[in-house]
């Protein structure tokens, strides 16, 4: 019988950690992968966690992952990544997160090849399943795993998970890179990127955490809770 319990399903999750060679987590700093570094740690197998950075990167997620990296005890890398020189990213069409994960995902085997690291693993929950995710179709091109989703974890799972491993993402509000505030056929662009990061800075600034800044040329979108 699959597992039934939260209890359950991080026991097989370890289980799961446990039967890899050593792993490479695409680690962003969110709810889900900050989970999956913990439960890393605790399995003792061989990992390292790899942030990536570019003009997508929010800078609050890019510091909450050096900071849970540091705590956690795993090594952390941040990487540079080139999505903005890709012209299929760019275009930002409905795929657009494909080609993203694409950059990353090559970055990352190439490590874990190079390293002796059996598998590339990422964040990804059940509940991802049930969404459109061309990153997802990324992940499956590379030979990605996604453990939480082998293991049966859904997100409402995860957050208590990490609450009661005193992991103080798991009220963290669910974030995306900064192209996702341009509508698709849109071309993405540097400085609409930078205005999307410093008109969220501002209103995090001002206490807001679950927040969107959506850029429509001269025109901002702001979202945030009613």
């Amino acid at each position: 019988m699959p597992p039934s319990t939260m209890e359950d399903k991080l026991e097989k999750l370890i289980d799961i950690l446990k039967g890899m060679e050593g792993a490479v987590l695409a680690y962003s700093g969110g709810v889900d992968s900050t989970l999956l570094l913990k439960m890393l740690r605790l399995s003792g197998i061989k990992a390292i966690a790899v942030t990536s950075k570019s003009p997508t990167t929010p800078e609050h997620d890019l510091a909450d992952a050096k900071r849970m990296g540091g705590e956690i005890g795993i090594e952390h890398r941040i990487i540079e990544t080139s999505e903005m020189e890709d012209e299929d990213f760019i275009k930002n069409s409905p795929d657009r997160c494909f080609h993203c994960k694409d950059e990353l995902f090559k970055k990352l085997r190439a490590i874990a090849d190079a390293e002796g690291f059996s598998v590339v693993v990422d964040g990804a929950n059940l509940d991802d399943t049930d969404d459109f995710r061309p990153g997802m179709r990324a992940a499956e091109a590379h030979g990605v795993r996604s453990p939480l989703i082998e293991a049966g974890l859904r997100k409402d799972e995860i957050r208590e998970a990490s609450r009661k491993l005193g992991l103080d993402t798991w009220g963290k509000p669910s974030s995306a890179c900064l192209s996702s505030r341009i509508p698709y056929g849109t071309p993405i662009t540097t400085d609409a990127l930078e205005r999307v990061a410093e008109g969220e800075r501002v209103l995090r600034e001002m206490g807001f955490e679950a927040l969107r800044v959506r850029d429509h040329g001269a025109i901002a979108r702001i979202e945030v809770p009613g």
